[in-house]
């Protein structure tokens, strides 16, 4: 059997792998990758043996710094970032969620502070699989399902 690249390589830059589909456009919004002006190459509903589907984006000349990696773990639980230099992997990481998220998401309580005064939300992050966390100020729980990035 004939094995074709669905997505091009890159020379430099970082790919984000193993991305749930339902995460993809989360993960673009979350790292603002709408506004980059290296080139961005995404592709959804890929197969994958360990999940059926996956998504994928790769960033050309972009590398993240950890405050991004979190941004990533969020929207994507066990995500693998693969950094590229000269078109070969330098490094593979599975991202990992931080125990503590600031400034991420909004507290999905209408009452919370965070949403009626201008102060930075704050989670203790409860669950990665599914993501859960609770606030900071209300004590309230939000989980993947409810949660709203800035």
């Amino acid at each position: 059997m004939e094995k074709h690249l669905k997505v091009s390589a890159i020379k430099d830059g970082t790919v984000i792998d193993h991305i749930p589909t339902k995460a993809l456009f989360n993960v673009i919004k979350i790292l603002k990758l709408e506004d980059c002006s290296q080139m961005v190459t995404f592709g959804n509903n890929l197969d994958s043996k360990a999940m059926g589907t996956k998504a994928i984006i790769k960033i050309a000349n972009r590398f993240f710094a950890d405050e991004e990696v979190n941004k990533i773990a969020l929207a994507a639980p066990h995500a693998k970032l693969n950094t590229i230099r000269d078109y070969n992997v330098i490094e593979k990481r599975v991202v990992e969620t931080p125990g503590d998220i600031r400034g991420i998401v909004k507290c999905f309580n209408p009452s919370c502070i965070t949403n009626a005064e201008n102060i930075p939300t704050r989670f203790d992050v409860l669950s990665d699989k599914p993501i859960a966390m609770k606030c900071f100020y209300c004590e309230k729980i939000t989980n993947e399902n409810e949660m709203v990035f800035f």
